[in-house]
């Protein structure tokens, strides 16, 4: 028990040894009914990438979004990375992914390519909307294409779930029904309006 103790406390050992526990504990993430979930109202959030480029969150409203707040010396954090990745991998191109950090590009980047990831990591330089201004790290909400955060979780998770995965399936179908419904249309004398275009 003492040598434990001591493990955990020097720098060296200490890390690793937290990020174990973490992950050993991780649960998937509890998660909200559409009609109890709150709406994200403000969706206008400058963020940097690293390699200096701006991309605000704006640009993604209208689809399903994951944005994790996380630090390289966060334990939970770089613990439920690996299965991050592991969702990006798979869900990247259906879902966008913000993994938000206010940490020194030079830092994070080393970071990445020492564990081999390959998510979007952004750089925070400017106050977040309210509904995702955090101080607790890591924290994750994943928001649907109406702006409904179905999660909002602090501490480690699993996010490479069943759970996850069979949200996010959902999630998608039903955002690409709304996209390719087809046309509805009334007749008026001498021609046909639509009265629902695509979304």
């Amino acid at each position: 028990m003492l040598v434990f103790v001591v493990l955990i406390i020097v720098p060296d050992t200490a890390m690793p040894i937290k990020v174990t526990l973490n992950r050993i504990f991780a649960m998937s993430p509890g998660t909200t009914d559409a009609d109890q979930a709150p709406i994200l109202e403000q969706y206008d959030w400058t963020l940097i990438t690293l390699e200096g480029e701006a991309k605000n969150l704006k640009q993604s409203k209208g689809r399903s979004i994951v944005i994790n707040l996380w630090a390289t010396w966060c334990p939970p954090c770089v613990a439920e990375m690996p299965s991050f990745e592991a969702l990006y991998k798979d869900y990247g191109n259906k879902v966008d992914f913000y993994f938000v950090t206010s940490e020194e590009p030079k830092k994070v980047k080393a970071f990445m390519e020492q564990n081999g990831y390959t998510f979007p990591v952004y750089l925070q330089k400017f106050k977040a909307p309210p509904m995702l201004d955090e101080n607790s790290l890591p924290t994750t909400n994943l928001i649907d294409s109406e702006g409904r955060i179905r999660i909002d979780k602090t501490g480690a998770a699993n996010w490479n779930s069943d759970k996850v995965r069979e949200l996010l399936d959902s999630l998608i179908s039903k955002s690409e029904e709304l996209s390719f419904a087809p046309l509805q249309t009334r007749s008026l004398p001498g021609l046909s309006v639509a009265s629902q275009g695509y979304r």
